[in-house]
């Protein structure tokens, strides 16, 4: 079956089954304290759905209770309905342009034959990911804490492909769009721009996933991949890089993803910011992957619990466990790092001794000594952006 065939039926099926939870491969269930849908569209296993056009799908919390998220569980964010339905990689090229020595137009085979090819691990996060845990509610899906995941991704340094066309003296910005479209003709295109100035050798066009082509949902077949920084620039189907000298007022820049810019990053929810700033370094966060809000354990067993913790590349130094709902603090075990960008994997073992609810908790801390700060102590930002509060589980001793 052609990618083109199967993306039309994820389509098909997706619509049918968002509209009737007796449809077949959905299952409504509670998943953190949440009623959501799990809906299993082509090359991914069954997701917390929230749209299928465009395609919104979140990685379950069990999934983190390891390093590397599989591709066919890694969650799917668009913003554009209109998403190519076919994709020949024959004659998929890559267009560098604007202020250049000399335009290029890059096939598949090209980049990976003409270009040393190069690998970094590193964590894809929504902006808005872990969204449902402001208090009030912000604005936008309501994602829980599984719009995020971590992959090997291979593919060209961006530097590298750029340097192929040569910048001029002038060049001081990079715009970056792909394939996805608009339905509405006046809807703004979904493209982001990027400073010369914020490359290093860990930017590239990616066109593998751990050790396999991109998910056609994840971008195939290539993706823009910014190490540290939040997803939103990451773009997918990359097509075009166009380097300017002036910044250009973008919708996806200048309107949405963005934060107050004062230094808590927030403000009052009856009080919009005037002074705003693009977000783009991750701050430090932690989710537990194992146990769940649903998991049920027996009275004295022996549970380990495991997660992962990341930031923007400065690494984990420590994650600390609570099992007394944050009156003292034990270090867990951290797993052998995968790389500045990656997740940290930790574990931390206990013997539960009270029957009835038991509640964990997990809090990163980085090279700088930033932390993870309580849930009640997160301030509010009217985009429901950057939530890094203490993750906490609740399960069942029986």
């Amino acid at each position: 079956m052609q990618r083109r065939d199967f993306f039309k039926m994820s389509l098909a099926v997706s619509a049918v089954a968002l509209s009737s939870s007796a449809s077949a491969g959905v299952t409504t269930q509670p998943i953190d304290n949440r009623k959501v849908s799990r809906i299993a569209f082509p090359e991914k296993k069954p997701l917390i759905t929230y749209s299928d056009r465009p395609p919104l799908l979140e990685t379950p919390r069990e999934v983190f209770s390891k390093a590397i998220t599989p591709n066919d569980e890694f969650f799917v964010r668009w913003h554009l309905p209109e998403i190519p339905t076919y994709i020949d990689t024959e004659t998929y090229t890559l267009h560098i342009n604007g202020l250049v020595d000399k335009e290029i137009h890059l096939t598949l085979k090209d980049l990976k034959e003409n270009f040393e090819q190069v690998e970094v691990t590193a964590v894809l996060q929504c902006g808005g990911n872990s969204r449902s845990a402001f208090k009030p509610q912000a604005g936008g899906i309501q994602w829980g804490s599984g719009a995020m995941g971590c992959a090997k991704w291979k593919g060209v340094r961006l530097r590298d492909i750029l340097n192929r066309a040569g910048l001029q003296k002038e060049a001081h910005w990079i715009g970056f769009n792909g394939k996805d479209n608009a339905a509405y003709y006046e809807s703004p295109s979904f493209i982001r721009e990027l400073e010369i100035s914020e490359l290093d050798d860990h930017v590239i066009v990616a066109y593998e996933m751990n050790g396999e082509d991109l998910p056609y949902l994840n971008g195939f077949p290539l993706r823009l991949v910014i190490p540290g920084y939040y997803s939103d620039s990451w773009v997918k189907m990359l097509s075009n890089v166009t380097v300017t000298k002036e910044y250009k007022n973008l919708f996806f820049m200048d309107v949405a993803y963005r934060v107050p810019d004062n230094d808590c990053e927030c403000e009052d929810p009856n009080d919009k910011a005037k002074v705003t700033k693009p977000i783009t370094h991750m701050n430090v966060k932690s989710v537990i992957g194992y146990p769940t809000n649903e998991t049920v354990v027996h009275h004295n067993s022996h549970v380990v619990v495991r997660g992962v913790a990341w930031d923007d590349g400065h690494g984990i130094k420590d994650v600390f466990i609570s099992t007394d709902e944050g009156k003292t603090w034990e270090a867990s075990v951290l797993d052998v790092d995968a790389g500045r960008y990656a997740y940290k994997a930790f574990r931390f073992s206990f013997k539960p001794t009270k029957y009835g609810k038991t509640t964990v908790m997990a809090k990163a801390v980085n090279r700088l000594g930033q932390e993870q700060p309580l849930a009640k102590d997160i301030q509010w930002n009217h985009g429901g952006y950057k939530y890094n509060g203490i993750d906490t589980v609740t399960f069942e001793v029986v």
